[in-house]
This record gives structure tokens, C-alpha cells and sequence, in this order.
């Protein structure tokens, strides 16, 4: 029985290629922040999400399907804003002591966008009952969340170590 599609179910639909895009390009970025980060732990932090957000590619992926969906992304701007500003802080930081807790703060700017979009997408995928859906949302958003706390660790010793530089 073909039923004209919800609103929510367009908006759901929008929305997962926005993420899907954000996703793509953050794949991109993360080798750079790797690179550009001084700490060990840092770079060893870069890496290690790079290799999750490859799996959260894979469940958006997952999620397209669960709808009936060809996955494909959709130019985000937030996300384009937000790489942005951490070019820049690699361009204006690269040699300063600052540059890991910048690149932590450029991280956790991700990270904060991730982490509501995809709080949204699980919330809309229980209002349209995708079940499936709703599980593949909660595991990187849990993942998401890991992620910040460990930035947030992170950022203690990057601020330290900026401040002691600097002084």
C-alpha cells in the first residue's frame, strides 16, 4: 500500500545525506589533524577516529538502505564552516605551542555537531519507527560522545603545555 510520504520522512531523509556528506568530508580531514597535532597521544586520538568514523560511513550506509535509499550526501555548510576554521588554525598555529589545544577545540566543534545531528536523526528514526535504524544511530552516537570525553581529556595537558610554552 503506496502512502504519500511524512514530512519527517523527507526531513529524516535530508538530514542523513547531510550527515552522510559531513561524514565524507571529516574522513578527509582527520589525516591532517594527525599530522598537524604535536602530542602523541593526540595524533594516536586522529587516527583512531578516523578508522570510526570509516564504520560510521558504513551504518549510515546501513541506514539508507533500512529506507529504501541510495546513500548519498548532501553539500553541508556546517561542516565545511567548521573544517574551516580548523585549516586555519593549522595555518596560524602550525608552529606555535598552541597547536594542540587548538586542533582540540577544532575536534570538539565536530564532534558537538556530530553528536546533535545524530541525537536528531535517532529521535526522528524512533518517531518513524525504524528500529533498525535507531540502533545503527545510538552506536555512533555513543561513539560520538566517547570521542568528545576523550578530546576533553585530551585538552587538559594541550592547554597546559600551550600556557607553559608560552609563558
Amino acid at each position: 500500500m503506496a502512502t504519500t510520504p511524512k514530512p519527517l520522512d523527507d526531513l529524516f531523509h535530508d538530514m542523513l545525506k547531510d550527515v552522510y556528506y559531513a561524514e565524507k568530508q571529516i574522513l578527509k580531514t582527520l589525516p591532517k589533524m594527525a599530522k598537524a597535532a604535536r602530542s602523541a597521544e593526540l595524533k594516536k586520538a586522529f587516527e583512531t577516529h578516523r578508522e570510526e568514523t570509516e564504520g560510521h560511513v558504513e551504518r549510515l550506509a546501513e541506514v539508507f538502505e533500512l529506507i529504501g535509499k541510495a546513500p548519498r550526501g548532501k553539500t553541508c555548510d556546517a561542516i565545511l564552516g567548521i573544517i574551516e576554521e580548523g585549516k586555519a588554525v593549522i595555518e596560524d598555529y602550525g608552529d606555535s605551542p598552541a597547536i594542540d589545544a587548538g586542533l582540540v577545540a577544532s575536534a570538539q566543534a565536530v564532534e558537538h555537531y556530530e553528536m546533535a545531528r545524530y541525537g536528531t536523526l535517532k529521535a526522528w528514526a524512533q518517531q518513524l519507527g525504524h528500529k533498525e535504524a535507531v540502533k545503527l544511530l545510538d552506536a555512533t552516537l555513543a561513539e560520538e560522545t566517547k570521542t568528545e570525553k576523550a578530546l576533553t581529556q585530551l585538552g587538559g595537558p594541550a592547554n597546559a603545555a600551550a600556557v607553559a610554552k608560552a609563558a
